[in-house]
């Protein structure tokens, strides 16, 4: 590369030589001195003249006999011009650059014919810089390039370290290792995480979705969901309202399909507090309230249980004191008594039911009834002969655990004697069927929508509106749907229709 250069400098100066050659070779004056006795009064100033001008090393004219008429030494004037490089000039009339070594030393010359008016060669101007000289210049050009390649470097190089120390400020000071394992870390616990975790940028496009928004929203594992619209995927989410408002939402309810869920939304800020995207997480307010639900049923029978103790241990001091009154056959009738209830309630259960969850579950509500006050009746025609499947099971027990529960509600709502509810089921047919009905106020049937929309509820308080939503739900989910009728008892009765083939257990078997 340096001998590129060092090559290229020298043949500008060649060139430069050779058009300083040129230029002189055509004055006028110079010319025309030619025909006069002492050509060297006229050439000798003008050359001179022109080579201060230019910075040349000489610029010697001489004739076709090689004579000299001008020379930087004045004592040297009239001789013979040295160098054996005239010839094809004079002779051939060409222009050209030449290495040779004169009286001041090896130069670089370039050489011109000197032709007058009627085109013949009267002479030669050669313009000469010495190699030395041009060496000088090389060496301090590539210096120069030197030192600006060493410049570019360290400018380079401090501006490097100044970018990387920027960046590393930016990354919290981390190496490349440890940012691809700390991705791979968060990507791992946003994937985990159980609750739904949607983000977008500031144009509101996705950036994130986590496995959980997915099963949520109803994603499927290879639908492109990066880049997409946040409001294509979840119409209702209010995350471009984050976007232009910049406020922060917390605990606020939605709806996502048939689910119910918790949203929580927050704005991204960039360093400046601008808003650069928005996240929202979410659960489901269906889980909250199962828990919810479990944790107060749980409650309710500790207190049965509480008072059921206490009722034995009234009834054990009272068989005490029969034992101490001498009437043992009193005290015998009461045991029976009470062993009797328990077992025929059993029984019918075992009798009438092939499924032991979903009887312990109509166990369990009796029991609550009776702790309540209410006179709670299964039909004797009732019965389910059928196996259920793990589904089918889940099914049943939501549908009749919400159906009983609103009728155990609604029975206690009005000031009558005795609430009453009764409760019938039969697998007989293509259809299972569920019917419960109950004595409380009843419901007019022409708002039978209105009662199953999500949501609506004519009890107060929070986390309502669900259960008969919830009903609805998977009863249409499993080919069958719900009815509304009026109660034989004075208040309403919810009829509820399923499929039998699409929650029965295939192999009984099993």
């Amino acid at each position: 590369m340096n001998l590129n250069k060092a090559e290229l400098i020298s043949d500008q100066i060649g060139l430069r030589a050779l058009n300083l050659a040129k230029a002189v070779a055509v004055i006028p004056e110079l010319i025309h001195a030619f025909d006069l006795e002492d050509p060297a009064v006229v050439i000798q100033p003008l050359a001179e003249s022109l080579r201060q001008a230019t910075g040349a090393e000489y610029v010697v004219v001489g004739n076709r006999e090689e004579i000299r008429y001008s020379h930087p030494v004045p004592e040297r004037l009239g001789q013979r011009m040295v160098g054996g490089d005239n010839y094809a000039a004079l002779m051939e009339g060409e222009s050209y650059v030449s290495r040779a070594t004169g009286t001041l030393g090896e130069a670089m010359r370039g050489k011109v014919p000197i032709v007058d008016a009627n085109g013949d060669i009267i002479g030669v101007v050669s313009v000469g810089f010495m190699l030395d000289k041009v060496a000088s210049d090389v060496d301090r050009m590539l210096y120069l390039g030197w030192l600006f390649i060493a410049l570019s470097l360290l400018v380079g190089f401090a501006g490097a370290v100044w970018i990387a120390n920027h960046v590393k400020k930016l990354i919290l000071g981390l190496e490349p290792h440890e940012i691809a394992r700390l991705v791979h870390e968060k990507e791992a616990i946003l994937q985990s995480i159980h609750e739904g975790v949607v983000a977008i940028n500031r144009e509101g496009r996705i950036t994130v979705l986590n496995q959980s928004a997915k099963r949520t929203l109803g994603v499927e594992g290879d639908q492109p969901c990066q880049g997409v619209p946040v409001e294509d995927l979840v119409p209702n989410s209010r995350l471009l309202d984050v976007l232009v408002s910049g406020e922060r939402q917390f605990d606020r309810e939605l709806w996502i399909g048939d689910v119910p869920v918790v949203v929580n939304r927050v704005p991204i800020l960039n360093p400046a507090g601008e808003v650069d995207g928005a996240v929202s997480t979410f659960r489901s307010q269906k889980e909250l309230l199962d828990v919810y639900r479990a944790l107060k049923e749980a409650s309710a029978d500790v207190d049965q249980l509480r008072e059921q103790a206490h009722e034995f241990s009234n009834k054990l001091y009272t068989i005490s004191g029969l034992l101490q009154l001498n009437r043992p056959e009193e005290a015998l009738a009461l045991i029976h008594q009470e062993s009797l209830v328990a077992q025929n309630q059993v029984a019918f259960l075992v009798r009438h039911l092939s499924d032991p969850v979903i009887s312990a579950m109509l166990l369990g509500k009796i029991m609550r009834a009776q702790h309540m006050g209410i006179q709670f009746d299964i039909e004797d025609s009732s019965s389910i002969a059928m196996y259920l499947s793990f589904e089918g099971q889940d099914v049943l027990l939501k549908i009749m655990s919400n159906l009983l529960d609103n009728a155990f509600d609604a029975a206690t709502l009005l000031p009558v004697a005795v609430p009453q509810v009764r409760l019938f089921f039969t697998d007989l047919g293509a259809q299972l069927l569920i019917e419960v009905e109950d004595n409380g106020p009843g419901l007019p049937a022409d708002q039978f929508e209105l009662i199953t929309r999500r949501g609506y509820s004519t009890k107060e308080g929070r986390h309502r509106g669900i259960g008969l939503t919830l009903v609805r739900r998977l009863a249409e989910a499993k080919g069958g749907n719900i009815y509304l009728e009026e109660s034989e008892l004075g208040g309403a009765c919810f009829v509820v229709s399923i499929d039998k083939s699409l929650i029965s257990q295939k192999d009984n078997n099993l």
